[in-house]
């Protein structure tokens, strides 16, 4: 616990008369890739909003590097937790406009050398600047959605099913990438997927979560020996 970068503590969270996240007490390791699975409708999302501030608990606490949620600058919070989504949506522009607009938002730019050691991090050629971001495949959408959360420096990166709209030779790159930042910056990851290989291969840690609940959690080869029934049905493909 001491080394965790998120510590939930009897959490609660409903929405519209629904409770979405019951009593959930765990931990995220510090530096390390947490994969997060579990059915449709699980919470998972959710969890992630209420990680970034975007959702504040009913009851219960949530700590981020030590200290509660609650105390966090909304705008250091979500410097600090960054989050990089399936979509990967690109505003109208160049590369270098869409990598610098978490700056712009701030009235700042970014600086040249930067930009480029970014693109480097995640696979694209400093060239790469110019060139509309509209016109980028999907796997390179990918790589500069996850530079741009990269640009404020994050201490933790939330990732929401970032390969799964993916070809198989680019989610391959996409989690290459994540394991080379994670190496690089020591960056904690937790990483939504419904590909339960995906977690396997590449967490270093697994939470799974159903109805809302957090069932199991511990090193990623839970998925192979769960001991809980229901993780068990899910890992079967018995659960959706």
């Amino acid at each position: 616990m001491n080394q965790a970068a998120i510590i939930f503590q009897d959490v609660n969270y409903s929405a519209e008369g629904l409770h979405i996240i019951k009593n959930i007490t765990g931990f995220f390791p510090e530096g390390k890739i947490t994969t997060l699975v579990g059915p449709s409708g699980a919470g998972k999302s959710t969890l992630f909003k209420l990680c970034n501030g975007l959702h504040s608990p009913d009851s219960g606490e949530i700590l981020i590097k030590g200290k509660p949620i609650d105390t966090y600058n909304p705008i250091e919070l979500r410097r600090r937790v960054g989050i990089a989504l399936q979509s990967a949506t690109m505003i109208k522009g160049s590369v270098l406009e869409n990598l610098e607009l978490p700056l712009t938002l701030q009235e700042k730019t970014i600086d040249k050398e930067y930009a480029e050691e970014l693109l480097h991090d995640v696979g694209l050629a400093g060239d790469f600047l110019k060139r509309n971001a509209m016109d980028l495949s999907g796997g390179q959408k990918q790589k500069l959605s996850i530079a741009r959360t990269l640009v404020n420096k994050p201490d933790i990166l939330l990732l929401d099913e970032i390969t799964s709209s993916l070809d198989r030779v680019s989610q391959h790159d996409i989690e290459e990438l994540i394991e080379k930042i994670n190496k690089k910056y020591g960056t904690t990851m937790i990483w939504i997927t419904h590909n339960l290989e995906q977690a396997l291969r590449i967490g270093h840690f697994t939470w799974v979560m159903m109805n809302g609940e957090l069932i199991e959690s511990g090193e990623s080869s839970i998925l192979e020996n769960p001991q809980d029934e229901r993780v068990k049905q899910f890992v079967k493909g018995e659960i959706e």
